[in-house]
């Protein structure tokens, strides 16, 4: 009977443990090693999310500036668009006398500028009568009066060329200005490529090196027409010290001497 009691106490007291061990707060068993690991992929798990929250931020943002930079010609040139204004064509003269139309033509086109500006001039004549029996002095002077207006003639009907040219030609340069801006203005994929805006600037440059060369062509035509009105007031000036070299002799050969005035007084 002893016997029996002790085999029973043994068992009890070798069960107690395993059943300490075993039993954790409501029966779960607690692991370290398998916490450890759960809270790893916990933390993978939420770094995952955070880098495609991040993609998806960037996403957005390539998408937003993609927008912008379609839309940035539009928004960042169209408040400065300030169209430029043309050569005004010539209004339409009275043509009194019917000589007037002719030039007004030739100013808005260019055509037929000799013809024009003679036919609204005083018309060129020849050589004055008796130039050849005048002094060497006097034919001078008739001479460079002369080769003045035929001068003059020359380069206001070659002015008058020129411009009229130019203003024909400017309602083509405005359009073609026009529809450079509306290119360079433009939303369309095909007008933003590397290669169409490469166009556009060549033809911006050819449209800058036109407008410099009317200009050059007007600064020209300006300045021949101050030459022959510096030439008209060299000729004036000239002509009056050769007539001051001249009123001694002159005045001594027609007036007569101091000696008969005075005796025609005495008389």
């Amino acid at each position: 009977m002893k016997h029996s009691f002790l085999k029973i106490a043994l068992i009890v007291s070798i069960a107690a443990p395993v059943a300490a061990h075993a039993q954790f707060g409501s029966g779960v068993v607690y692991d370290p090693t398998q916490s450890a690991h759960a809270i790893q992929q916990i933390e993978q798990g939420q770094n995952i999310f955070t880098n495609s929250v991040k993609l998806a931020d960037n996403a957005i943002a390539t998408y937003n500036l993609a927008h912008q930079m379609a839309m940035s010609p539009q928004s960042l040139y169209q408040p400065f668009i300030s169209f430029s204004s043309v050569w005004m064509m010539v209004n339409q003269a009275a043509n009194t006398y019917g000589n007037s139309q002719s030039w007004t033509n030739s100013a808005n086109t260019g055509v037929n500028a000799p013809y024009a500006y003679q036919q609204a001039s005083v018309p060129r004549i020849g050589q004055l009568n008796g130039y050849g029996n005048l002094s060497l002095s006097g034919q001078q002077q008739i001479a460079a009066q002369g080769a003045t207006s035929d001068i003059n003639d020359s380069v206001t009907a070659s002015n008058l060329q020129t411009l009229g040219t130019i203003r024909a030609n400017s309602q083509q340069r405005q359009a073609d200005i026009n529809a450079l801006a509306a290119a360079s203005n433009s939303t369309d994929p095909t007008q933003q490529t590397e290669l169409a805006t490469l166009q556009r600037i060549n033809r911006a440059l050819i449209l800058q090196l036109m407008a410099q060369q009317e200009a050059n062509q007007i600064s020209q035509a300006n300045t021949l027409q101050q030459i022959v009105s510096q030439k008209q007031q060299q000729d004036a000036l000239k002509a009056t010290f050769q007539q001051a070299n001249q009123y001694q002799s002159g005045y001594n050969a027609v007036a007569p001497s101091y000696a008969g005035a005075a005796a025609a007084m005495r008389y």
